[in-house]
């Protein structure tokens, strides 16, 4: 009987410390693939010279730094001129095979712009939108191409750890996620470049 009770409690703490670290393992292939993701993204992108969206970019950028800026006002007006610069996007002027991608991408990208222009006061929401929106205009910049070299840059600790992505006209790290709070965060994950 006590032979079988001691077989019994090293059976269980047996079972213990292999479930422990099972689990243990689990967190670590989570933290092991969000690695590998992120080191399987190119560190160059090539994109077509093109002015097409032109507009676009810049209002975007300046939306960007009004958040570095930690200036709600001034993003929701950023966030109107780029709602206003998706509607007047010609995108007729795009290959048709590339028309019903941007027309999708475009339409999220202005709900976003949308509730950045009406959030003024509420830094937060627009930075939460200007995540999603961040890579609405990288898709959107792949297809159309640029007039300019952008980086997007990445913040670790962005989204409770999850991160999040930007893209800026220099490499130099201004964070639009939270700006004088943590100004520094973020590194140069690619570089978008003119052919």
């Amino acid at each position: 009987m006590k032979k079988t009770m001691i077989m019994l409690v090293l059976a269980l703490v047996g079972w213990g410390a292999s479930a422990q670290h099972g689990h243990s393992t689990e967190g670590h292939s989570n933290m092991d693939t969000k690695m590998a993701n992120k080191s399987m993204v190119k560190s160059t992108v090539e994109v077509e010279q093109s002015k097409s969206a032109t507009a676009i970019i810049d209002n975007y950028l300046a939306l960007k730094d009004a958040l570095v800026a930690d200036n709600s006002k001034k993003a929701a007006s950023s966030g109107k001129m780029l709602f206003d610069a998706f509607a007047k996007f010609d995108i007729s002027a795009q290959p048709k095979s590339q028309q019903k991608e941007l027309g999708e991408i475009i339409e999220d990208a202005r709900e976003h712009a949308e509730h950045i222009s009406e959030n003024d006061g509420s830094i937060g929401h627009q930075r939460e939108h200007f995540e999603i929106l961040s890579t609405d205009i990288k898709d959107l910049v792949v297809i159309t191409g640029a007039d300019r070299n952008l980086y997007q840059i990445f913040c670790p600790m962005y989204n409770n750890k999850e991160g999040g992505s930007w893209l800026s006209a220099s490499s130099e790290i201004k964070n639009p996620f939270f700006g004088s709070k943590m100004l520094k965060c973020g590194s140069v994950q690619q570089k978008i470049t003119i052919k």
